[in-house]
């Protein structure tokens, strides 16, 4: 149940799994990322003129409260969404999951351009989110399992690539936004579509229609059933009756998890906030918050973990599982959920707030400035994703995260404390502190699916990466506090953030040196 209990340099060759197999599972893994990625950067972009159509000028002031709401509960539901949609395909396959997924997060990123109320995005952004945490997991657990050994370190800089090559369509899309919107209207006034039609999918910089293309992504359900063969890992393990100890009613300890965590982010919301003070000080409030983030998740730990915990229980009565392996496994996937909070934390606490920095650095904002710096972040995650996992390939997967801990600390610090003015200093140490800080999202996809056998691949590495998502939302949410401690200064709250890279030097060492090894059976 170990990594080290396979110890062969490369998987054997599957006999029933071909070349054009493994490039279409490869390829679709890809564009779900990549579509993954598209989505979660075009918020950013229309969440601001979404928000202010839907909620008009008396609720003017609360459009930045629910833009942090929704992206904090987008970060939770992904989080769930990863341990739900692991399991299932744990249970019923990678493929067949991954559809379900897909579906999930594309149909009803299409919903959110029929919202007429803010929290109508909330609600489905978050069923959304379900799906995209789920795809994350599913399709690194089917490409590790089809792809050798030799070829896993490019495929996981491939796999961390490719959302961040979304991000760069979003960028590129935000520069040219009012030709795009132009020519648009033109196309669709082409077919034949009235006139009030057009005019309200393209009202307040299209956001309607920008998120009405967003369930284009389920046409990719039919590719997947036609074409991506099932892992015969998991084939294999059902064979043997590996996947008849998953229940359903385990999932409730995933919903009271789930539960728990938006409860956290209602608490520490402004709406939550405000709430409280009509009652209590605010030293009261903040004392408060902190206990129920404290109890939050704990809940969320316990709930998430219970599925595995439960699947380990009924394997180990019945025989299938080897004595003290099921305590490898929840430790592992407690190790996993520390380094991913470590490097969301610093993603979503620090970095991503850059580009709204930038746009207040920039004399004139006719520059582009926010367009440019997220172009500029994008082309250097996608280089340190592929660049991190080549790393982890050559030279070790602890080394190497260590080394990108390193990096961040240190290209954050120049990128924070050495521009005071947008330019093209600052682009180039934003390019940087880019590579460095997302490269963990190309080390992820080779080191964590080493951890965890076949069995529980997706559940455990689903929750691995994906737990670190809640302590990524309450994080986000006191980033904006921390920012006003220091009196606006955003380059001293950011400097301050990349401490949490610190951590992460230290406890990558409580995990396994995997490299070298196959997939654990």
């Amino acid at each position: 149940m170990t990594p080290t209990q396979t110890q062969t340099t490369s998987l054997p060759k599957k006999k029933g799994t071909s070349n054009f197999g493994k490039w279409m599972a490869l390829t679709a893994a890809l564009l779900g990322w990549m579509f993954d990625g598209f989505e979660m950067g075009l918020f950013p972009l229309i969440g601001g003129p979404a928000l202010n159509a839907l909620l008009g000028p008396d609720g003017a002031g609360d459009t930045s409260k629910w833009f942090g709401i929704i992206i904090a509960v987008f970060l939770v539901g992904a989080a769930t969404g990863g341990v739900f949609f692991g399991w299932l395909g744990d249970k019923i396959g990678r493929v067949r999951a991954m559809a379900l997924s897909i579906f999930t997060y594309a149909i009803f990123t299409g919903f959110c351009g029929f919202a007429t109320e803010a929290w109508h995005i909330a609600a489905l952004r978050f069923i959304a989110s379900l799906g995209m945490g789920g795809e994350w997991s599913l399709g690194v657990a089917l490409v590790n399992e089809l792809w050798p050994g030799k070829s896993r370190a490019l495929v996981a800089g491939l796999i961390g690539a490719a959302a961040n090559v979304g991000f760069l369509a979003v960028g590129l899309l935000s520069l040219g936004m009012n030709t795009f919107i132009t020519n648009l209207e033109a196309f669709l006034m082409w077919t034949g579509l009235k006139q009030t039609w057009v005019d309200a999918l393209l009202a307040d910089s299209g956001w309607r229609f920008l998120m009405i293309s967003g369930a284009f992504p389920a046409l990719m359900i039919f590719f997947i059933r036609l074409f991506v063969p099932e892992s015969e890992k998991w084939e294999e393990e059902k064979q043997k009756g590996g996947t008849t100890h998953w229940a359903k009613v385990d999932l409730f300890g995933v919903l009271a998890g789930c539960i728990a965590a938006l409860v956290i982010i209602a608490f520490w919301s402004p709406y939550g906030a405000a709430f409280l003070k009509r009652f209590m000080s605010d030293g009261m409030v903040t004392t408060v918050s902190i206990l129920v983030s404290i109890i939050g998740l704990g809940i969320a730990l316990v709930g998430f973990l219970l599925p595995v915990r439960k699947y380990l229980e009924r394997a180990k009565a019945a025989g299938s599982l080897s004595v003290g392996g099921e305590k490898n496994v929840v430790r592992y996937m407690l190790l996993g959920a520390s380094l991913a909070a470590v490097a969301m934390l610093g993603t979503w606490g620090s970095i991503q707030w850059a580009a709204k920095w930038a746009f207040e650095l920039a004399p004139d904002p006719a520059r582009h400035a926010k367009e440019y710096t997220q172009i500029t972040l994008a082309s250097g995650a996608i280089v340190g994703t592929i660049l991190a996992a080549l790393c982890a390939g050559r030279f070790g997967r602890r080394i190497t995260f260590v080394g990108m801990c390193i990096g961040s600390i240190a290209s954050c610090l120049v990128l924070y404390l050495g521009n005071d003015s947008f330019g093209p200093q600052f682009l180039v140490c934003y390019f940087i502190a880019g590579a460095m800080t997302a490269s963990f999202y190309g080390w992820f996809p080779l080191y964590l699916p080493e951890l965890f056998p076949t069995a529980v691949r997706a559940t455990g590495q689903g929750f691995a990466f994906n737990f670190g998502r809640i302590v990524a939302a309450i994080g986000l949410l006191q980033t904006a506090t921390l920012i006003a401690f220091f009196d606006g200064n955003f380059a001293k709250a950011g400097s301050v953030l990349t401490v949490i890279y610190v951590i992460g030097i230290f406890i990558i060492w409580l995990g396994p040196e995997t490299r070298g090894k196959a997939l654990p059976e």
